[in-house]
């Protein structure tokens, strides 16, 4: 949703270039101390790093280690900051976060005191804040509990227990949160420059609706730079020789089948070939591991790479079993977010990375907010605000101090562990789905429930999915609407996390979600079109599929003689008029005779699995690199690989049908 402000002849105390995890925050900190907020994302909220991290709210177990080891004060009280704000998201968005215990496998016995020492240390500094206290497993319960993990070696496993979230669905309760205590918002909307008064001093920003193109000006008593990765281009609006503050980073995390870790444990290894460390970790049903780290250039449109994708498949082979194949056609979706490390303009020397977050005023009082991470946002809000009502004295808050430690967010009030139960009786949804609305929504869930469509079956009553595979169903693209949505990419990666999860799940779903959404704000065929276009773009660069798929092209064809001569069968039989190609016409032909009705779009997708000539058809050499690819495991499954195979099975049924009749006839 995109707020028209010149009609609401407004000046605001605090306008917040932003909406990512620190600047909602800093919405939130801002207008519950009564000042008159405001807040401009560019793209969507959480569109950046926020939608992109690890998905852990930590305390970061590494930064402890190095902080005993160095004796680094600066590193413990970061640590001792981030634990209590751990505590902090758990207790205030519980329908978003849970505990999760995480492993660390080891395979040295002289390791098993050391880790044991490093993690009780970690309990120790959380005090009354700890989740839950970590424990030792012998080699035989480590493997009962995480039956993937390499048992050559294995002396023991030390767990111990931080927690998860949703980020980019956390992200948005953030800014909801601040609507409900007055602020204004908006996603798709630039500041394009800084204004100043005639003293030299900020005075607001002139902005610019990126959907319809109209442009205007905000005046506001201070404006704060919580621009993550884009902290420096906002800068230079107000100073453009000032230096450049920010090394980007990129970290990349693919996402596997939820077979690759138990559903309740995950890995950690702390001594990867890069000395990074590498989570394996069990999210929303399936495996998510990350992340990769390399230096950057500052983009909207992070994509992963191939090499950074096969990097961390190498180091998960490292600590699973081989029963366990990890196959480069598990990987569902990757995608890469940018990290700003920062230097601190507060100190001299400018080359010294911040570890830590850094708050910074200028001289015409531009507040900078940059570095931390997400565990953290809240307490980089607080400090921000402090510093901006420290640094203009124009702005009076009725409320000084700080008013969100402990503050519930979007959907928190009314939420229990067994609230879906009631959306199951009251509404007749199916249990999975009462579960994953109950823990995206909160006690909103009612509402989103309230938009459901009847099934037209005795069960479920209600809610249709958007996919088969998984819980999403259409009520919640009409509330993702209200949720301020307004393109299909902020629907498929940020009110649903389909994109994140499985990339070609998302395409699939996309006509569906688009229907959806042209019915709520009346899209006309060429704007469809142009939402799905840029979906589908979305999903190749940022999502993975394209390098999956370039994956898949470079392997060489393995097949045997044999195999060649079975698959080139199958292949003649799909094409039914011998053209010497398979046309989408020959895909709807089998489709029927499989007995299965499939929509347009469903063939058309059908065809855009194989066709890597993007010509509208399949040709030999295709379908022969596609059946080598997934013998070579360099993809998982194969819907045409599949339809040709029943196809096959159906010709011998008919030609078998067919002797027979003949010979009864003799």
């Amino acid at each position: 949703m995109v707020i028209d402000w010149r009609k609401t002849n407004k000046e605001f105390d605090v306008l917040i270039i932003g909406g990512g995890a620190t600047g909602a925050g800093c919405a939130i900190d801002s207008v519950t101390r009564g000042l008159k907020t405001a807040l401009v994302e560019l793209d969507d909220f959480a569109s950046g790093t926020s939608s992109r991290s690890t998905k852990l709210i930590h305390g970061g177990v590494r930064y402890l280690q190095k902080a005993i080891l160095n004796l680094d004060l600066e590193q413990y009280k970061m640590v001792k900051e981030a634990l209590h704000e751990r505590a902090t998201m758990l207790k205030t968005a519980p329908h978003l976060t849970h505990a999760i215990p995480i492993m660390l496998p080891v395979y040295e016995w002289w390791k098993v005191p050391y880790y044991w020492v490093g993690i009780k240390a970690y309990d120790l500094v959380a005090g009354s804040k700890t989740v839950k206290s970590s424990y030792y497993l012998t080699k035989t319960e480590a493997l009962e509990i995480f039956p993937m993990l390499k048992k050559d070696k294995l002396v023991g496993a030390i767990v111990y227990h931080d927690g998860q979230q949703d980020d980019a669905r956390m992200c948005l309760a953030l800014a909801l949160t601040a609507t409900r205590y007055g602020a204004t918002v908006a996603n798709h909307v630039k500041a394009v420059h800084i204004l100043k008064d005639d003293n030299g001093k900020i005075s607001g920003a002139h902005l610019r609706d990126e959907l319809t193109g109209k442009e205007w000006d905000v005046k506001a008593k201070c404006v704060i730079n919580a621009a993550g990765p884009f902290t420096d281009s906002v800068r230079k609006m107000d100073d453009s020789n000032v230096k450049e503050i920010c090394t980007p980073s990129k970290g990349v995390h693919i996402v596997l089948p939820g077979y690759y870790s138990p559903e309740q444990m995950g890995l950690l290894d702390p001594e990867t070939s890069d000395g990074r460390v590498i989570f394996f970790l069990p999210w929303q049903k399936h495996t998510l591991s990350g992340t990769t780290d390399s230096p950057c250039d500052v983009t909207y449109n992070p994509t992963p790479t191939e090499d950074e994708i096969s990097f961390i498949l190498n180091e998960i082979k490292n600590y699973l079993n081989s029963d366990v194949e990890v196959r480069r056609g598990d990987v569902l979706s990757a995608w890469g977010g940018i990290r700003p490390l920062v230097s601190d303009p507060n100190k001299g020397d400018t080359q010294s990375l911040a570890r830590n977050h850094i708050v910074h005023v200028s001289k015409s009082n531009l507040v900078t907010i940059a570095g931390g991470k997400w565990t953290t946002y809240r307490a980089m809000a607080q400090e921000t605000i402090d510093a901006a009502i420290k640094a203009v004295p124009e702005l009076k808050p009725t409320k000084p101090e700080c008013q969100t430690d402990g503050l519930q967010l979007e959907g928190a009030h009314g939420w229990t562990p067994t609230m879906y139960i009631r959306l199951v009786q009251d509404f007749g949804l199916e249990c999975e789905v009462a579960q994953h609305l109950a823990t995206s929504y909160g006690d909103r869930a009612f509402a989103v429930a309230k938009l459901a469509n009847l099934t037209g079956k005795r069960w479920p009553v209600i809610g249709n999915k958007i996919h088969p595979e998984f819980p999403y169903i259409d009520a919640e693209i009409r509330y993702g609407v209200r949720e301020y949505a307004v393109t299909a990419v902020d629907m498929i990666a940020r009110r649903l996390r389909l994109a994140f999860l499985n990339v070609q799940a998302a395409q699939e779903a996309l006509p569906t979600i688009v229907n959806i959404m042209a019915e709520e704000l009346n899209w006309s065929d060429d704007e469809k079109e142009k939402q799905l276009k840029t979906a589908h773009n979305f999903l190749a660069t940022e999502m993975g599929m394209s390098v999956n798929r370039a994956s898949r092209d470079k392997i060489p064809i393995t097949l045997s003689q044999e195999e060649v001569k079975m698959y080139v069968k199958r292949f003649q039989i799909l094409d039914h008029d011998h053209k010497g190609y398979v046309s989408i016409n020959d895909i709807r032909r089998s489709m029927k005779n499989a007995g299965e009705n499939v929509t347009g779009d469903e063939l058309h997708e059908i065809l855009k699995e194989i066709d890597t000539n993007m010509n509208g058809q399949v040709e030999l050499d295709e379908y022969l690199q596609m059946m080598s690819a997934l013998k070579s495991g360099h993809i998982s499954h194969s819907r045409f690989a599949r339809m040709a195979e029943l196809e096959e099975f159906h010709n011998k049924t008919q030609s078998k049908i067919s002797v027979e009749r003949s010979g009864g006839g003799l």
